[in-house]
């Protein structure tokens, strides 16, 4: 067996899981789960439309490079989507099973197997794939800590010099999850920076990009900062972008990954081997996503919705802000997480998930202790009942 195995940790569900396994919930009160990213807007008729005109395509074994109709939809999306005067669909745009396969396998491709030292750097708290692939790819993960005090900016330049040559990949999640955080112009700078003086690859996790409160003002993708910083071969970097929130087609698995040639190149390798090619039913349905907006302008619209009704609910026992991107809010809680999360679901059966979950102790403190993440993937009227009950139960604390 793989040692590396032994190395992996429970994931956050399984860990709610256990959390949870001897108590009963209040039975006057129906569940709502808040604590999965899940989303539950329904799917887009005309998507559901296009794989079903397409069901031929399960006849046929899929290329891993994906149909050049996708390619070419996926990066005159990108064009759009974030002002690029140049993204090669042949040689810079890669379809993926989903943002989640891809990040794992990218470390698998980036790490060099015979060098034990190697670093990938994470934020804190983050996405436990970043941690999974690091470890199960030989490497050690090094965290750095999303802070209160700092506004909840990943410093990568707090990282010291001796960490980073070891460095082979840094994950970066704009917006973030769970924080909600974008990284901004100069944060990118100092970043493509770091990545130059100390040759890593920088994989930008952005599966959160299309869901935010303000139309006028879009998340900043590192595409774009790239191309704004001069940086028109993306050199070093890899983005991860899905349908899954985007489109609310989780259960397709597509999305795709775009950036520096050669690592495209070589991703495209290691995928042909791994057999990570897409349906040709999925690669029909994507084409159409990828090509309308209408629908995620009204997506954005029902998660704006909950948001505005939610947060006055949870700012006064609370301590929440609307984030700056994604369907989370990062509340702070007054009392140990582990214990607000357990009481919550037995006294009112609406399930958060305990911030502490989603980070690593790091320089003398979890970032996630004394938080909870909330997913406004529900319904409207679940998600307004869920607030209230958590506004009644915070209150007596």
């Amino acid at each position: 067996m793989n040692p590396n195995l032994a190395k992996l940790q429970p994931y956050p569900f399984e860990r709610l899981r256990l959390l949870f396994k001897d108590l009963t919930p209040d039975p006057r009160y129906t569940p709502i789960n808040l604590g999965i990213g899940e989303p539950k807007h329904p799917t887009p008729e005309f998507i559901l439309q296009a794989l079903v005109r397409n069901l031929s395509g399960l006849a046929s074994y899929p290329a891993t490079a994906g149909t050049p109709e996708l390619r070419e939809a996926i990066a005159a999306w990108a064009r759009r989507r974030y002002q690029l005067s140049g993204l090669d669909a042949l040689t810079q745009v890669l379809p993926v099973n989903g943002s989640r396969e891809a990040l794992f396998a990218l470390a698998q491709v980036v790490i060099d197997p015979g060098r034990g030292d190697a670093v990938v750097v994470c934020p804190n708290p983050f996405y436990q794939i970043y941690e999974g692939a690091a470890l199960l790819a030989g490497a050690q993960p090094y965290y750095v800590n999303a802070l209160t005090e700092q506004g909840f900016d990943v410093d990568f330049a707090s990282v010291p010099g001796d960490v980073l040559a070891r460095t082979r990949l840094v994950y970066t999640c704009s917006p973030g999850n769970p924080t909600g955080k974008v990284m901004d112009l100069a944060q990118w700078r100092v970043l493509f920076e770091l990545s130059d003086r100390y040759d890593f690859v920088i994989a930008s996790d952005e599966c959160y990009s299309e869901i935010y409160p303000d139309e006028a003002r879009p998340p900043l993708g590192a595409l774009s900062a790239a191309q704004q910083l001069g940086r028109k071969d993306y050199a070093h970097l890899i983005v991860f972008s899905s349908l899954s929130k985007r489109s609310n087609v989780p259960g397709m698995r597509t999305g795709f990954v775009a950036g520096d040639a050669a690592l495209i190149r070589a991703f495209l390798l290691y995928r042909t081997y791994h057999g990570s090619a897409m349906g040709l039913p999925v690669q029909a349905a994507s084409v159409a996503a990828w090509g309308d907006e209408a629908h995620v302008v009204e997506n954005r619209r029902l998660y704006a919705q909950k948001f505005s009704a939610v947060l006055p609910l949870l700012q006064a026992p609370l301590i929440s802000a609307l984030p700056e991107g994604g369907f989370y809010f990062w509340s702070q809680t007054p009392v140990n997480d582990e214990h607000f999360a357990a009481a919550l679901y037995r006294e009112y059966n609406v399930t958060v998930l305990p911030g502490s979950y989603l980070a690593r102790s790091a320089h003398g403190r979890n970032p996630g202790s004394n938080f909870v993440r909330m997913a406004l993937v529900a319904p409207f009227a679940e998600c307004l009942e869920a607030a209230q009950r958590i506004n009644q139960f915070a209150r007596k604390l």
